[in-house]
């Protein structure tokens, strides 16, 4: 269903096929990503099961010197932690969702102590089981291999769950005169090089200043650059899902990627 518009200083989603808990799990995403420091969420202004109202935001193009302060202040959002990978915004108890209003996914909030069984069990096994009928044996093959190594832990540190946005493409950052604003967020406790990884699948303006912003404020584990690719898998499978089998050869170059370079790709 399409965005209408309510008073001049208002904006309202309205989905009346909603699923259950879909406004409210934004909502809470949207107040619990809103820290001192961090980018900000657009404001709620009140939401109900079909319905979700914002303030209006105004864009405006951005420059090489808003997108390093959005850097900065990503880094000081994840920053913010999260009680568990996979946790759901504070004061959320249903479920969570991935995707289009139009056409959300299921997106588990279910708690884990690291993240690749998290990554493995809540996200790569039930996308890959929602895509599976584009996929291929192959393609479903290589996928079900990432998801063991993920188990294994060979890609776990000790970074402790960050607080994710968790749909970071490009067009969920609002580019305003006050700086970048948040929208349609997928919050979870997650892993710090996911809502990066998202930033640079579709191409992100001046994405070269967002990085070094980040940098600057929390630098980035060795190899991280080498590891995108494993925090794109889940996005892509969903794009399969969504958007029919033309994703599924990205899938199987990137978890082909991932199986070949495990050695490089592994923390040390």
């Amino acid at each position: 269903m399409p965005n209408t518009a309510g008073p001049a200083d208002e904006f309202v989603k309205r989905n009346p096929a909603a699923p259950a808990g879909f406004f409210a799990a934004e909502a809470a995403g949207l107040k619990w990503l809103t820290v001192d420091g961090g980018v900000p969420g657009v404001q709620v202004i009140d939401y109900d099961a079909t319905s979700l109202t914002l303030q209006r935001l105004h864009p405006t193009a951005p420059t090489a010197m808003v997108a390093r302060r959005f850097g900065e202040q990503l880094a000081r959002t994840h920053d913010a932690g999260a009680p568990a990978f996979g946790s759901a915004p504070a004061g959320y108890t249903g479920g969570g969702f991935f995707g289009p209003m139009s056409q959300p996914l299921p997106m588990s909030l279910v708690e884990h102590d690291s993240w690749g069984s998290f990554y493995a069990d809540e996200r790569l096994a039930p996308m890959e089981q929602l895509a599976a009928g584009r996929l291929g044996e192959r393609v479903h093959d290589a996928v079900v291999a990432v998801a063991g190594l993920c188990r294994s832990g060979v890609f776990d540190d000790d970074d402790p769950p960050a607080r994710l946005h968790g749909d970071l493409w490009s067009g969920n950052v609002m580019w305003t005169a006050d700086g970048a604003v948040l929208i349609d967020p997928a919050a979870h406790g997650g892993h710090r090089e996911t809502d990066l990884a998202m930033l640079a699948l579709f191409g992100c303006p001046y994405l070269g200043e967002v990085l070094a912003g980040y940098q600057s404020v929390r630098g980035l584990r060795d190899g991280w650059r080498d590891r995108t690719g494993l925090h794109q898998l889940y996005p892509l499978l969903a794009h399969v899902v969504l958007f029919g089998g033309g994703y599924a050869g990205q899938v199987e170059a990137v978890a082909g990627q991932i199986l070949a370079n495990v050695s490089k790709l592994r923390i040390e």
